[in-house]
């Protein structure tokens, strides 16, 4: 009984703490005090319920009982400071909201609204660019996707002492910075919402092909990423790019099943069978452009890229695959975007759609390009390119540099594989 009760704590803990936090935030104005406040209601629960039985309504009792802590927390600080006003403000308003009236529709709507305000805000202070890349992707993943500490540590491949101590430091760089917990301005809300959809497709990169490690893909990443991209979706409408990085991720996540064997060894994208590809996942990738393009804006980064996985979705062969057009593609993202990543990509399409001498010729300029001396894929593009000219001594050596270079297990063993194939 007890273990079934547990079970069920998690997987309300696990879809519904990032809406506590945030609730809890928007009160106490700290995001560490308004974790430390939610977990309390988790341990209340892990105590309680064992013994009393599930609540009818196990997330309005999570909530409440937060809610609640909030409260005894606010009553107990100080109220001599310049923020007396602010705390009796809070303090009122709670009182008379901390237990939701889930028979009034009008009640119901309107606290909904409240906290998709309140997970926006999460979201913006979790993705601060007061914090560095590694943390914010820490502090999303421990706040907004619901992981522990452990299973982001374990998808990090680092100690579970090392990235405690990162979402500590990040917590307090935060409160330390004073960062309101509130939605940025409009003259802000650009940079900071970029920075909060890098961070989430960070997380989605690091799941699809994972940097280290023995695995290639690490699929709780990405179907994490999938959520906060669905839960941005919702919370922020009418922004194109949002939509856009949500159509790249479904579209690209319906490949997960045809990308590795029964062994898990990689299988390039050439190579895979379509049939295997989630079609469900595309047709909402593809509803999620449709979604992007309708708004009206300019052609951001991730709206460009899920053109291009559409391009891949609609090909029902391989050979079907539009690549003029994702050559193309790859050249406004270029002008949007430059990087020498994006370039490299472009090299590739260029390659299948103008032939691998004129692929190889945009590699060979990019070989001079310091940024990527460590970039396995630049020699596995270049060796995939001469092996095609028919130059394998070459292509041999580039995708031995490639292995040598590589990080991960799996795609060092596929870049030596065809290393041999040379021979």
């Amino acid at each position: 009984m007890h273990s079934a009760v547990h079970d069920t704590i998690a997987t309300v803990w696990r879809l519904e703490s990032a809406r506590i936090v945030a609730a809890v935030a928007r009160r106490v104005r700290d995001v560490g005090v308004a974790e430390e406040l939610a977990q309390d209601a988790l341990v209340a629960a892990l105590e309680r319920w064992p013994l009393d039985g599930l609540p009818d309504r196990p997330a309005a009792w999570l909530m409440t009982t937060a809610l609640h802590r909030a409260l005894d927390h606010l009553r107990h600080r100080q109220m001599a400071d310049a923020r007396h006003g602010d705390i009796a403000s809070d303090l009122e308003a709670m009182e008379a909201h901390v237990v939701p009236d889930f028979s009034d529709s009008l009640d119901r709507q309107r606290e909904e609204a409240v906290l998709g305000d309140d997970l926006l805000r999460l979201i913006f202070t979790a993705c601060h660019p007061v914090l560095p890349p590694e943390s914010r992707v820490a502090l999303t993943l421990k706040l907004l996707g619901g992981l522990t500490t452990g299973e982001i540590a374990r998808a990090y491949l680092v100690p579970e002492a090392t990235l405690a101590q990162r979402l500590v430091r990040a917590k307090r760089t935060l409160a330390d910075a004073q960062v309101p917990f509130e939605l940025p301005p409009p003259e802000q809300l650009g940079e900071r919402l970029a920075s909060v959809l890098e961070v989430v497709y960070l997380v989605f990169n690091e799941g699809y092909t994972a940097t280290s490690g023995r695995d290639w893909m690490r699929p709780t990443l990405c179907d994490e990423a999938l959520r906060l991209g669905r839960m941005l979706a919702e919370l922020a409408p009418q922004e194109a790019e949002v939509h856009g990085l949500l159509a790249l991720m479904e579209i690209q996540a319906s490949r997960t099943a045809a990308r590795t064997d029964r062994d898990g060894h990689p299988i390039l994208l050439a190579e895979q069978d379509r049939l295997r590809w989630d079609r469900l996942l595309i047709r909402r990738g593809l509803a999620a452009l449709d979604r992007a393009q309708a708004l009206g804006q300019s052609s951001g980064r991730y709206r460009l890229q899920a053109q291009i996985a559409a391009c891949h979705a609609r090909a029902a062969r391989a050979d079907d695959t539009d690549w003029p057009q994702i050559a193309a593609l790859y050249a406004e993202l270029m002008r949007v975007a430059p990087s020498p990543v994006v370039e490299l990509n472009r090299a590739v399409a260029v390659g299948m759609a103008e032939g691998p001498a004129a692929g190889l010729a945009i590699v060979e300029t990019l070989l001079q390009d310091k940024a990527l001396a460590r970039y396995h894929w630049l020699p596995a593009v270049q060796g995939d390119l001469l092996d095609k000219l028919g130059r394998r001594d070459e292509a041999r050596a580039a995708f031995l540099q490639a292995a040598a270079s590589a990080g991960n297990q799996r795609e060092q063993a596929l870049l030596r594989a065809r290393a041999e194939a040379q021979r």
